[in-house]
């Protein structure tokens, strides 16, 4: 018998393994996140708005992290049950730190009432993926059009942190930074536009 038979069955075994793991990394990118992965972590009131994500190690603690701009039409109706955080950064720069009140506040632009920024900590070796994750947050009020993952440095203890800069939508164009602290996100304006 001649392995000559054996070579174009291998070749396509191999073919098919490889198309198959192309196809599982490709459902695992956050470009693959659809409204059903936004639905099961944060609930049915949560749609996705076109955005792309960004994973990065938000909390720098050497695992992935994500970073998901999605629409969500009632911030605190499923918190309990979907396990997340519902946190407002922006307003509490500006003193005002009770989500239950400022998710409650007009948005500058209507159609953006709702916009949220949702942020999940990944744990263990399938980090944002994870069944069960380290943290999860519904960052409300903050008014970004775009958003990239850069470093920051801290005053507090001069280190560099993974943060969130955004370009705030409305007649200022701002820039300004979300990042985790080690206990909490926190907001900071920055001045100028990235664009």
């Amino acid at each position: 018998m001649s392995y000559s038979r054996w070579i174009p069955f291998a070749c396509a075994l191999i073919w098919l393994g490889t198309l198959s793991t192309l196809s599982a990394a490709a459902t695992d990118s956050p470009q693959a996140i659809g409204d059903e992965f936004v639905q099961k972590q944060f609930g049915s009131t949560c749609t996705l708005i076109g955005l792309p994500s960004i994973v990065a190690d938000l909390d720098d603690d050497g695992v992935d992290d994500i970073a998901i701009p999605a629409k969500c039409t009632n911030p605190l109706m499923n918190q309990a049950e979907n396990n997340y955080i519902v946190i407002d950064p922006y307003d509490a720069f500006f003193g005002y730190n009770n989500p239950a009140v400022t998710t409650q506040f007009a948005s500058e632009d209507p159609d953006r009432r709702g916009y949220s920024l949702l942020i999940i900590h990944g744990a263990g070796p399938d980090a944002w993926r994870s069944a069960t994750p380290k943290a999860k947050f519904m960052v409300v009020n903050l008014p970004f059009k775009s958003f990239a993952v850069r470093k920051i440095a801290t005053k507090k203890k001069m280190m560099a942190h993974t943060a969130i800069y955004v370009n705030e939508s409305g007649l200022d164009s701002l820039l300004s930074v979300l990042f985790w602290d080690g206990k909490r996100y926190r907001y900071q304006p920055m001045g100028s536009s990235m664009e």
